[in-house]
């Protein structure tokens, strides 16, 4: 059986140690990627691959789509229409702000008081523009900048066409994107028309006299209702706040830290007013780290950063430490990493006053490693809350803060509910070892994300750095000796040095592929060449070029003395490459060949290359 409070204790203070490193690295590392995020070129969003509630940044975009302010622009400012009558047609002229489009398969005209007779009317549109869509993958239509919708409108029966009043109500729908990365919602607006007076006028059904809305073919006028259909629609938004925040805590980063809290509130066997402290600290952690992050969001927004929810993930440093933090929940998880005494200051004040601190620290935690899950109810919340004024994106955000701490509440508040669960016990640590296993593989997302936003490479160093940390972690456990302190020490600073690093700006010495009809036609005309046979599974091949071949001396040299250079990828079976390493004696990369430029054999270079050997061979020393 586990004592008293130790299973609680213990994991306090490795949460607490973790959030307060994360808390004092994130600032400096958002600080050190401000030119990053400034001057780099993510994928643009001009070719619809934005979704709802996606917050990609476009550094690609000719014309701005967010206001002066930095904001998105409201959906009324950036998506108008006007409606006309033609005959027996309805035609409306649609004006886009620039940066924006709308969506031609998401149009629909519709009598506005719906049956189950109800049919949209048929419409006709004018030639739009095609994009790849990555939320719904396939190639859709849209429009950019203006367009014009024609519907045929049904004949109104016993309604006199020459009285003033409006015949009947149409609703059109339509939605729109910003190619800034912000799908608003499906938008609904009101035409009332008449067409023998030539008559469409675009209403408010709030404030509209329905007295000047007459019944035509059977078709109800709508009820107007003085409720505001805006303040219903925030409702509604919020409620699909708190329901994806709920999902939220199925996500396999978030599991396994309210698992963890769960059996840590239960073996501590507390006392009901106990727990409702608790779990109004650990609520009040995440609700206002949601706030927090949508401050410094909204933000950045005003002063002019075309960001979005998530944007703390576009940093690669920040998605390094985040994988960091991951693993080492992990490994705690596991019962790899174990806190002892040395530790116990850390984070010393949240551990008091039975860890209510604590609980709310834990609320932070899962609050940051939330941030790279997404769940289907966030889209529409989140996309909105970019388009409302400060206090209603406020309130959106704390609403999915809510929704993600309503079943710890709901454990801690219901009577008798937290007693159905397993009693404390050994199960307990075996569970423990099992949610670590979706961490894991939480890491490795993370480290598939970071090799898409750099490179390969720098994943590799990332994930260098991670084992570091489980060398550190097994050092931590095995020895207290003050050498292995220091080794300890070392380790740790490695792997956030290798976080933290930037991939060279060097630029890739232009080369060519190999094959030998290029290497033929270089030799007739005199030319030199160099070629490097290299895969990307030879780590010697991988370090030569990082060490001597990817230097401005090598690439003057190349310039200076009119080198070619010749790369050949063997990575994957290759005759050619084959051939070639044969013909000079090797059955395996690295080689290194260099032809001079009259004719004389190939010299084979060291499989051990340095800048000094590269350079003497090309006699640029």
């Amino acid at each position: 059986m586990l004592k008293k409070n130790q299973f609680v204790i213990q994991y306090h203070r490795l949460f607490i140690g973790l959030c307060l490193s994360l808390m004092l690295s994130v600032p400096l590392a958002v600080a050190a990627e401000n030119s990053f995020l400034n001057n780099a070129a993510p994928p643009s969003q001009l070719n619809g691959s934005s979704s709802p509630g996606s917050s990609s940044i476009s550094s690609s975009l000719t014309i701005s789509p967010l206001s002066g302010s930095g904001q998105f622009l409201p959906v009324e400012q950036a998506y108008q229409l006007t409606p006309s009558i033609d005959g027996q047609e309805l035609v409306i002229d649609w004006h886009i702000a620039p940066g924006y489009y709308l969506y031609k398969h998401r149009f629909a005209i519709t009598p506005a008081e719906v049956t189950q007779a109800t049919q949209p009317l048929a419409l006709t549109f004018k030639p739009g523009r095609f994009i790849y869509d990555d939320y719904y993958e396939k190639d859709l239509e849209v429009f950019y900048t203006a367009t014009q919708v024609r519907a045929t409108l049904p004949m109104p029966v016993g309604v006199d066409l020459a009285d003033d009043g409006f015949a009947f109500v149409l609703a059109v729908t339509s939605q729109g994107c910003a190619d800034a990365g912000l799908c608003y919602p499906p938008r609904i607006e009101y035409i009332a028309v008449n067409p023998g007076n030539a008559i469409a006028e675009l209403i408010d059904p709030v404030s509209t006299d329905s007295s000047t809305i007459k019944n035509a073919n059977g078709i109800k006028s709508q009820s107007l209702e003085k409720t505001s259909g805006q303040s219903s629609n925030i409702v509604i938004i919020l409620v699909f706040a708190v329901l994806g925040g709920i999902i939220l805590n199925l996500m396999p980063c978030v599991f396994p830290v309210l698992s963890i809290k769960v059996m840590a509130t239960t073996s501590a066997h507390l006392g009901d007013h106990n727990k409702h402290i608790h779990s109004l600290a650990y609520s009040a952690g995440i609700i206002l780290s949601f706030m927090a992050i949508a401050a410094v969001m909204l933000i950045l927004r005003g002063s002019g950063q075309s960001i979005g929810w998530g944007f703390q993930l576009q940093s690669p440093i920040f998605v390094a430490l985040l994988a960091y933090l991951l693993f080492v929940i992990a490994q705690s998880f596991s019962g790899q990493l174990t806190i002892g005494g040395s530790w116990m200051n850390l984070g010393q004040n949240f551990t008091q006053s039975n860890s209510v601190s604590g609980s709310f620290m834990t609320g932070v935690l899962a609050t940051v490693v939330a941030s790279p899950c997404t769940a289907p109810f966030m889209g529409t919340a989140l996309g909105v809350a970019l388009t409302q004024s400060t206090g209603v994106s406020m309130a959106i955000f704390a609403a999915l803060g809510l929704g993600m701490a309503l079943p710890f509440l709901a454990l801690s508040w219901i009577p008798g509910l937290m007693e159905k669960l397993p009693a404390p016990g050994p199960w307990m640590n075996t569970f423990s070892q099992l949610l670590a296993f979706p961490l894991y593989a939480s890491v490795i997302w993370l480290l598939w994300v970071l090799g898409r936003q750099t490179s390969i490479d720098h994943a590799i160093v990332v994930s260098l750095g991670i084992l570091l940390l489980a060398f550190a972690i097994w050092l931590n456990g095995h020895s207290k000796h003050v050498v292995s302190r220091g080794v300890l020490a070392l380790s740790l600073v490695a792997a956030l040095s290798l976080a933290v690093s930037q991939e060279s700006t060097d630029q890739e010495p232009l080369s060519q592929s190999y094959s030998p009809e290029v290497l033929s036609t270089l030799q007739n005309e005199n030319r030199a060449v160099f070629i490097n046979l290299t895969a990307d599974w030879c780590i010697t091949c991988l370090a030569n070029e990082k060490i001597a071949l990817s230097s401005e001396a090598f690439r003057s040299a190349l310039i200076t003395h009119n080198i070619t250079y010749l790369k050949g990828d063997w990575t994957n079976n290759d005759p050619d490459i084959t051939r070639l390493l044969n013909e000079h004696g090797r059955s395996g990369v690295p080689l290194y060949l260099y032809y001079d430029a009259k004719g004389n054999p190939a010299r084979i270079l060291p499989q051990l290359l340095s800048e000094k050997v590269v350079l003497t061979a090309f006699g640029a020393m």
